[in-house]
């Protein structure tokens, strides 16, 4: 019986696993005793090589028996030390599979676990799952966006997961000589990897170094973690790997570890060597060659077509006449270049004529605005741009200046300057974000003036703007105001008379004589700056499209004046913050440059005297001007020194209503 008893014993302690302090190196497998799995195994010079060039397997090397990391379920994990010599040979150059993982687990089988970036280890369900009681250190060489890789050439701490603890790029820091440098985990050579745990610190420290480097003394990775909750008193130590879609190679030359202490080094001299890399260079030229012939001659074809694409893109149309206004022309190129391909993100507005668009030039860095205008008609095009050349010549501080045109199929591309505040009507309408002040206002309004008296009296010819109103005036950095947009501009010679050309400009700015004669002159300019110095001072278009009835901003403001307060049609959002002669002086002014016969409105030099205060308003009288040149509308009275006849009140109110209600060729 007691042999029986003493035989039952001797069986159950033989075959339970035998649990080991952990203290083992191996400077090669030749004669190793591991439990391997999967695609791994021992080759006959000695390597461990877990994987091989078939796609999507798993594999795993463990050291046999458990290993005891702590004394009690609950108790603390000890320190432990591990280095090995690894190599990881794709079969393509640079073109790396999921890498492999130094492990610590419970177990050294896992059903269900899948290949490819899992590693072998985990399977959707549980990947970061906490029972799962598994440590490791991977060495990737692929980027996965799923589990939050930093990039396909990288090492990182997991815990019971494949998203990363802390992960840093593969590299290391040489003793004594400062600086990062760089690992390629795939370049085929051998390299030495070090994993070390501080048990009393819970600190662990991950260190990598090219095999003929003395182990850094600045790891790679260190990161705070008590492994207690994480180990169970008994696991198991040892390497998995996994195949993917492109075929790779993995290999362990040589692997030290133990429990309280520090690992054996490894004896680098005896480590076996790794197999030549003739045969992926063999591979690549007998497979990937003919695929790398194609793709060069495809790329070739596509650059062809694309330099022909391209040159039809920006082709242009230049004639020999064109060739005396070169230094105003701008290359298309340039210009879509400078707007990014006149991109919206770039627009600044748009219009009946053409979009506006914010651009930076490529060799200056000039900021401009560049006006697409559609010119489908080529009579006309050699004086129209003629006219465009010549208004480049202009020079004043409140005109934009007009830097130069480009000519292309049936578009025309005008350059100006930019200006950084943009228009002023976005400061007068819809609830503007920003309302200007009355002194910001009245500056504006002598700015633009100034700029219309230089260009009907300052330059060397007569240039009659045709397209006065709020949007095209723009403002600069300093809010000050100034005249863009000359794209419908008319230039003749001073003492001779304009010619007849077809009706342009906008509703509620175009003189009546202008619907008829088809004549601009300077007067039909003074009659839109007096409707444009009306909607400056009330914030109100020169016409509103009401359900009942259009109201006309002049004879609006008539009515105010008529009433005995003028100042009620100012624009409320100026509040009490303005000065009432000032207000009152605009909103006259524009009553008397908005009348009806084009000899009866001022000149640009009068009225900047008015603005300036050199001439009152009252001296009207003493200008030679009669009082039935001032015929606007229909109401008696204007005042004792500028008021109309009575007789003639219901023609000029016909007048205005036939403006208002006309249908005019070109308007924006």
């Amino acid at each position: 019986m007691l042999f029986v008893i003493a035989l039952a014993v001797s069986l159950l302690v033989n075959t339970a696993p035998t649990h080991e302090t952990g203290d083992f190196t191996y400077n090669g497998f030749r004669s190793a005793n591991l439990s391997l799995d999967g695609l791994a195994v021992v080759t006959g010079n000695g390597l461990l090589r877990l994987t091989n060039e078939t796609e999507q397997k798993v594999s795993h090397a463990f050291y046999p028996n458990p290993i005891t990391f702590k004394n009690s379920s609950s108790g603390a994990v000890y320190s432990f030390s591990t280095t090995f010599v690894f190599a990881i040979i794709p079969a393509y150059p640079r073109m790396g599979s999921p890498g492999f993982t130094f492990v610590i687990a419970p177990r050294r089988e896992f059903p269900g676990a899948l290949p490819g970036h899992f590693f072998g280890l985990f399977n959707q369900t549980n990947d970061g799952n906490a029972t799962n009681h598994i440590f490791a250190v991977e060495f990737d060489t692929i980027l996965n966006n799923e589990v939050s890789d930093i990039n396909d050439n990288h090492v990182g701490i997991d815990v019971n997961g494949l998203v990363s603890v802390k992960s840093f790029p593969a590299g290391y820091t040489e003793n004594n000589i400062p600086g990062f440098r760089n690992l390629s985990l795939v370049s085929g050579k051998a390299m030495q990897g070090w994993v070390d745990y501080d048990g009393v610190q819970k600190q662990i420290r991950v260190t990598l170094a090219p095999i003929n480097v003395d182990k850094p003394t600045t790891p790679l990775l260190s990161l705070s973690l008590n492994l207690s909750q994480i180990f169970k008193e008994t696991m198991y130590v040892g390497f998995s790997s996994s195949t993917g879609t492109f075929l790779t190679t993995h290999y362990i030359l040589g692997w030290s570890f133990k429990v309280n202490g520090q690992a054996h080094r490894l004896d680098l001299s005896q480590l076996p060597r790794l197999p030549h890399m003739k045969k992926q260079i063999s591979i690549l030229l007998t497979t990937g060659l003919p695929f790398i012939c194609l793709f060069f001659l495809s790329i070739l074809v596509f650059a062809m077509v694309y330099a022909i694409r391209k040159r039809r893109k920006f082709a242009e149309v230049l004639e020999d006449w064109e060739r005396d206004y070169s230094p105003h022309r701008f290359k298309y190129k340039d210009l879509y270049v400078a707007t990014k391909g006149f991109r919206d993100q770039e627009l600044l507005g748009a219009g009946g004529f053409g979009r506006v668009y914010k651009g930076v030039l490529p060799t200056s860095k000039t900021e401009i605005a560049v006006k697409r205008v559609s010119h489908e008609s080529r009579q006309g095009m050699r004086q129209f741009i003629a006219e465009i050349v010549s208004i480049g010549r202009l020079r004043h501080r409140n005109i934009v200046t007009l830097l130069g045109y480009c000519r292309r199929k049936g578009e025309l591309l005008l350059v100006y300057d930019y200006m950084p505040n943009g228009s002023l009507d976005k400061y007068l309408y819809n609830q503007p974000k920003v309302t200007l002040n009355w002194s910001q206002r009245f500056r504006v309004i002598k700015g633009v003036a100034y700029g219309l008296y230089y260009l009907h009296e300052g330059w060397e010819q007569v240039v009659i703007h045709r397209d006065i109103k709020a949007s095209n005036i723009l403002l600069d950095s300093e809010l000050n105001g100034r005249l863009g947009d000359f794209g419908l501009a008319k230039l003749y010679d001073h003492g001779t008379d304009p010619q007849s050309t077809h009706v342009v400009g906008t509703l509620g700015y175009m003189a009546p004589e202008n619907t008829r004669t088809a004549r601009a002159t300077t007067s039909t300019d003074v009659y839109a700056f007096g409707a444009f110095l009306l909607e400056v001072a009330c914030g109100r278009r020169p016409i509103e499209v009401q359900e009942e009835d259009d109201v006309i901003l002049v004879e609006w403001v008539f009515s105010c004046w008529d009433k005995g307060d003028i100042l009620e049609a100012r624009d409320p959002n100026l509040g009490t913050d303005f000065v009432a002669k000032e207000v009152e002086l605009v909103l006259q002014l524009g009553l008397l440059c908005s009348q009806s016969h084009p000899t009866a409105r001022p000149r640009m030099r009068q009225v900047v005297q008015y603005l300036e205060g050199d001439l009152a308003l009252e001296e009207l009288s003493s200008l030679g001007i009669s009082k039935s040149g001032l015929q606007f509308a229909y109401h008696e009275g204007f005042s004792k020194s500028i008021m109309p006849d009575p007789s003639s009140s219901d023609k000029a109110f016909s007048q205005i209503s036939s403006v208002a209600n006309s249908v005019l060729s070109g308007g924006r």
